[in-house]
């Protein structure tokens, strides 16, 4: 780990809180510090896709959540403070250089913002801390998150038939969803960062059907559950035309595609998305077979 001597012109009464070891000489603004390497440029977080994450930035003495940039720069996991690069950097004979001018840089570090009694300062350091230059988010970059944590999925799928039992050709099969929150809504999540808050609302539109026969059937609904004594017309149905004799485990391979519209609305913004979410199974179709006897 990179060690410097470097010099640090303290805006504040105190140093508590400032990052590395300081010392300071009698009635002076000026002190003499060893920084650590703030380690590595840190690599901007991917908002592209559903479920990927946002970043959190969290004061770790105390737990307290605070926006990961700010008027006051970056904030550095590594220290709980925030680091700012001076558009303004001093001159090279400067003493907060240290004489490693131009190697580095020299940032105004604060630390009076998440530490009680800490200091504002400048610091010298030889590369950008982690998480620094990140994008600040966006209300559609967290929409992303409340999309993840809305926990969608396929439809849990249901037929006539269940289990080893079999259907038959030119029988109508019943097809629907248990009805829920994730299986076809409506569903509701939120995620927040400090001073940001967004909600999406997520409703199934359609379920398309791929009966693994070659055809497919969407249905604008959640389907008919069938039961003894219940409703004679199904809402959402497929007929085989074939048996599935031949077939991989001598059954039809059924995958159910349910489309997603979500809703997003906060920090003043609103979006719409389309997320699509799959479910598989299987059924097995025979054909009747008509026995005719002569007496």
């Amino acid at each position: 780990m990179l060690t410097a001597l470097v010099g640090l012109a303290i805006l504040g009464t105190s140093v508590g809180g400032m990052p590395g070891g300081v010392t300071c000489a009698p009635n002076t603004t000026f002190c003499v510090i060893e920084v650590q390497n703030p380690g590595q440029p840190g690599t901007p977080t991917d908002p592209g896709g559903v479920g990927s994450s946002v970043r959190h930035c969290t004061v770790s003495s105390t737990g307290r959540e605070v926006p990961c940039q700010g008027p006051l720069g970056w904030f550095n996991d590594g220290d709980d403070c925030y680091w700012r690069k001076l558009e303004h950097q001093p001159a090279e004979t400067d003493v907060i250089w240290g004489g490693r001018y131009p190697e580095g840089a020299i940032y105004a570090v604060s630390c009076a913002a998440t530490h009680p009694g800490g200091t504002d300062g400048w610091v010298w350091a030889p590369t950008e801390p982690p998480g620094y230059g990140s994008t600040a988010v966006s209300p559609a970059q967290l929409a992303q998150e409340a999309v993840a944590h809305l926990g969608l999925t396929g439809p849990a799928i249901r037929m006539t038939i269940e289990g080893d039992e079999m259907g038959l050709v030119g029988v109508p099969l019943w097809l629907w969803t248990e009805v829920g929150p994730t299986t076809w809504g409506p569903n509701s999540a939120t995620a927040s960062v400090p001073g940001l808050s967004v909600t999406a609302t997520a409703q199934a539109r359609q379920i398309v059907w791929d009966m693994g026969d070659g055809r497919t059937e969407t249905c604008k609904n959640a389907g008919t559950p069938y039961y003894t004594g219940g409703v004679t017309s199904p809402t959402c149905q497929h007929i085989y035309e074939q048996s599935s004799a031949g077939q991989a485990h001598e059954a039809f391979p059924v995958t159910a595609t349910t489309t997603w519209d979500v809703t997003w609305t906060g920090g003043g913004a609103s979006g719409a998305l389309t997320v699509t979410r799959q479910s598989t199974a299987s059924v097995r179709i025979g054909e009747m077979q008509v026995l005719i006897t002569q007496e």
